[in-house]
Order: structure tokens, then sequence, then C-alpha cells
């Protein structure tokens, strides 16, 4: 069975608390006991002395009626708890007693008046007050305290006129006092009730505040963060836990509610790159159909362009026909190149080789555009695991970026081989022209993102990028505005070349 982490605190609380107020109870009442108790015996010794300084003069003149008197009479006061005093000698005769039918009887040196001065085989002559009191119950139920008080041999005793006692005898009898206790009992009662009552009411008041603090602290916390998952389970980002206080459950509900908005953001993305991912299947399947009538229009107005040489202005229409139509058909081969990329034909490549085979290429545009390539081929470069074809147009789309970058005012490229850190081999871009803004660097990976305005397609970046993850390597981007860009591309020189998933790194100079 199933028990709650609440009622189980509340549990140990109230089991602790009962422990600890059982323990201090047990210790009050005790000594209030003891103290009631000794009081009493105390008061008890006092009436003792009282009556036997009383009765001196009697016993010291031998005057037997009045000594009887005076302890029937004290015997008498009921209303403050005395039940019986009496005087016995030494062998245990009672001479004199309040209670008139024990008169000359003897009692028993074992018994309960009598053993404290014979426990050891003789009477004893002085005592304790402690040593003198006992507790005994009467025969109606109740406890009764009795104190014994020696009656010495004085020397005004031995020389009185009755001469009933010799100089030697040290001791001549001894006073009992006999002093009810149910006035100490019913108040021992009383403050074992009233002990026990507090500490039952201090257990329960605990106990509620327990319960309470619980209930404030614990359960409403927890039960707001178990309907908070329950609900997430269920498919709900929309919601979060209201505030549940400054401790360490708040602080919990707060961390759910940044990791509810982080999922919410999560699935919104993945919903985004869903759709994208449905869009750009859809976009191939466009661009491959679309591709097919762009190469009749492209053949007819070429075909056009050669029967109307001897109209200029037509010729002219057509040049643009025929211009627009070939960058329609560059833009779709570079969409289907980046929604359906081929794996790499990996077989040994010497990086240099495809880096002279891509500047043969591009050589006669930057030459147009006034561009001074310089390269710096490293000669003992190893060879690597990669397509020769896809490196190469990542290099050629490098070399025409670099060339866009600069314009048509003029520039350099210096394009470098080197070895690269951890077994691989980089190429280095890097050209003078007017760099990139720092806001525009993380997205030129981007597909469609470009900053040529109407002169890029925004797909290069991202085909080369998509071409050097397969490969496993990387590509990175330096730039700083006014100062130049450089690209590196990084390729692995092992046997077979990782398939990792670096991601581009582009970072302001």
């Amino acid at each position: 069975m199933r028990t709650r982490i609440g009622i189980r605190l509340i549990l140990g609380a109230a089991l602790v608390t009962a422990t600890v107020i059982g323990g201090m109870a047990y210790a009050i009442l005790r000594s209030q006991t003891a103290q009631l108790m000794a009081e009493r015996t105390r008061s008890a010794d006092q009436l003792s002395e009282t009556i036997k300084s009383a009765a001196h003069f009697d016993m010291l003149e031998n005057r037997r009626e009045n000594l009887h008197r005076q302890i029937r009479d004290v015997g008498a006061l009921k209303k403050e708890g005395i039940r019986k005093v009496r005087v016995f000698n030494k062998e245990g005769k009672i001479m004199f007693s309040s209670t008139s039918e024990e008169i000359g009887t003897t009692l028993d040196p074992q018994g309960e008046a009598c053993y404290a001065c014979h426990a050891k085989g003789r009477p004893l002559e002085r005592l304790e007050i402690q040593a003198r009191a006992r507790v005994f119950q009467a025969t109606d139920g109740t406890r009764v305290l009795g104190v014994i008080n020696p009656i010495p041999n004085e020397a005004s005793c031995s020389t009185a006129d009755c001469h009933a006692h010799g100089a030697k005898q040290s001791l001549l009898g001894v006073l009992d006092v006999n002093v009810s206790l149910a006035e100490v009992d019913e108040e021992i009662a009383h403050t074992r009730k009233v002990i026990v009552t507090s500490s039952i009411l201090a257990i329960l008041a605990v106990s509620i505040m327990m319960w309470w603090l619980n209930h404030r602290l614990v359960e409403l916390p927890v039960a707001a963060l178990v309907e908070g998952t329950r609900r997430v389970s269920e498919g709900d980002l929309g919601m979060s836990i209201p505030f549940i206080g400054r401790h360490e459950l708040g602080e919990l509900a707060k961390a759910f509610n940044e990791m509810i908005h982080h999922l919410a953001e999560t699935q919104r993305q993945l919903a985004q790159a869903d759709k994208l991912a449905s869009v750009g299947r859809l976009a191939a399947g466009l661009a491959h159909e679309i591709n097919n009538p762009l190469t009749g229009v492209l053949s007819y107005a070429s075909l056009l362009r050669k029967r109307m040489e001897h109209d200029p202005p037509a010729c002219e229409d057509l040049d643009v026909i025929v211009r627009e139509t070939v960058r329609c058909r560059g833009i779709i081969r570079g969409l289907l190149d980046f929604a359906r990329p081929t794996a790499p034909a990996r077989k040994p490549m010497d990086l240099d080789e495809v880096v002279r085979r891509s500047v043969s290429v591009v050589m006669t545009q930057l030459s147009l555009n006034h561009v001074v390539l310089s390269l710096d081929l490293a000669a003992d470069l190893p060879t690597v695991e990669a397509d020769a074809n896809q490196i190469q147009q990542v290099v050629v789309n490098l070399l025409l970026n670099a060339a866009d970058a600069i314009g048509t005012e003029g520039g350099s490229i210096r394009a470098t081989t080197r070895r690269g850190p951890s077994s691989s081999i980089e190429l280095l871009v890097e050209d003078s022209g007017r760099g990139i803004p720092p806001e525009d660097l993380p997205r030129i990976f981007e597909p469609f993102f470009t900053t040529k305005g109407n002169h890029g397609t925004g797909l290069g970046l991202a085909v080369s990028w998509g071409i050097v993850e397969a490969h496993g390597g990387s590509l990175e981007v330096q730039s700083e505005p006014g100062h130049g860009t450089r690209f590196t591309l990084r390729l692995s020189t092992g046997a077979e070349s990782e398939g990792g998933s670096p991601s581009p790194v582009a970072t302001p100079t």
C-alpha cells in the first residue's frame, strides 16, 4: 500500500514530539511528586516535633492522663490529615495512642513502623528524616505517610522525680505520626491529568502545524508538478506551473517551466523543419519538372538567335532570354544539388591538383574583374579520400564568391594549402573584398541567404557546406567589414574519412 510522503513526515514528527514531550512530562511529574512527598514528610516531621515538645513536661512529670488526652486530641484533628498518633517504647509496646484499642499491644520489630530502626538487628538512635518516613496503604485503600521520631533519654528525664528510666538508657521510646496522603494523591492525579492533557494538545498542535506546513510547502507544489508533468506527457506544452514559493520546490517549478518553454520552442522548430523539408521535397520535384521546359526554351532561343543575326534589336531580346534562362537553370541545378545531394565517390585525391583545376575554370572571369590570384601550394601534402569533383565544386564556389566580394574595381585573392591540426589538410581562400557584416556571418551557410542581392541565389555556400559535411570535414569563415574574408576548408587525411556532422563556423577576425 502506497503511503504519501506528507503522512510519513507528519507521523514521524508526531512520534518525535510525543517522545520528547512524554519524556519531559514524565520527568516533570516525577519531580513534582518527589517535591510534594518531601514537603509532606517535612510537615509531618514538624508536627511530630511539635507533639513531642508539647508532651515533654507531661512525660517529665509522669502525668499520663494529660499525655493520653493530648495524643487523643491531636489524633482527632482529621481536617489536618492526621490519622493516628502513638508512642511506643523500644520493645515495641504501644504506651500511648489516639486509637485506644491498640494501647498495650506490641508491634512486630520487622513491621512497617519498626523496620527502619531495627534493620541492622539493633535499635538505631538517630535516623535521617527520609529514613524515618514510610508510606503504606491503609485498610480503606488510601496511602498513609508515617514518620517516627525517637524520644531520647535526656538528663532531665533520668533525674526526674519519677525515676522511670536510668541514666544509662539512651532511648526512652518512639513517637509515630501517621498522616493521610489523600490530598497529595489528588494533587498528583490532577497534575498528571493536566500534564497528559497538555502533552496531547501539544502533540495535536504540532501535528496540525506540520500538516498545514506539509500541505502548503510540499503537497500543493508536488501536486502542481505532478499535474504539470501529466499535462506535458499528454502533449500540452503551453502550460506553466504557477509561482509556488521561494524554496527548492519553487526553483524546481521554475526550472520545469523553462524546460517546457524550451520543449515548446524545440517542437516549433521541428515542425518548421518538417515544413521546410516538405517544401524542399516539393521544390525539388518542381525544379526537376521545370528544368526540362527551360532546356527547351534555351535551345529554341539559341536557335532563333542564330537565325536572326541580321536583326540586332531581336538579337538583344533573345540574348536576354538566353541569359535569364541560363540563370534560371543554374538556380534549379543548385536547388537540386542542395535538396538531393549525392554521396561522394571517395578516391585518393591531391588537393593541390584540385585547386589548379578549379583555378583554370575561373581564371577567365577573374581576369575580367581585374582580380589577381596568387597560389601558395604546399608540395608535401598527403592525399585524402574524397570526391575530387565535389571538392572542386566547393573550391570553384569559394573563388567565385571571393571575386564577387571584390567587385569590378579589382583586388587580390590568395589560395593556400597546408597541413592542418589532427592529421588534416587545409585550403585557405583569402580575398581583399568588402568583408561580411558581423550580423550576417551566422547565416551565410543558410539556404537562399545571400549578400549579393539579385546577383546570387544563396545556395552556393549551403551546397558547399553540405559537400564538406558529407566528407567529414569542416568549413570555417572569418571576416571583418572592409578587411576581406577568409574561408578555411579542412579535410581529414585518414584512410577512411569519418562521416561526422561538423557545424560551419563563422567568426569575425
